[in-house]
């Protein structure tokens, strides 16, 4: 699932919009390994020097559709 976020690296930010199209279409399970991915990439830790800000709010976007999907 990390490659489907790679795939989404650019060098402008993608579309807002688009993101939560393609994220309202996952299923649960999509949902939550494209977070984990994106959270991966999003974290300085686990890369070399600072992560494109892309990824944050790739990253962002799959928090927010988990928790309207899944409210407490």
């Amino acid at each position: 699932m990390a490659s489907r976020v790679c795939q989404q690296h650019r060098e402008e930010p993608e579309d807002i919009e688009r993101i939560r199209e393609r994220l309202h279409k996952m299923s649960d399970l999509e949902l939550r390994q494209y977070g984990r991915a994106a959270r991966d990439l999003a974290n300085p830790k686990k890369n070399y020097g600072p992560p494109n800000p892309a990824f944050q709010v790739q990253l962002d976007e799959a928090r927010a559709e988990w928790r309207r999907r899944h409210p407490k």
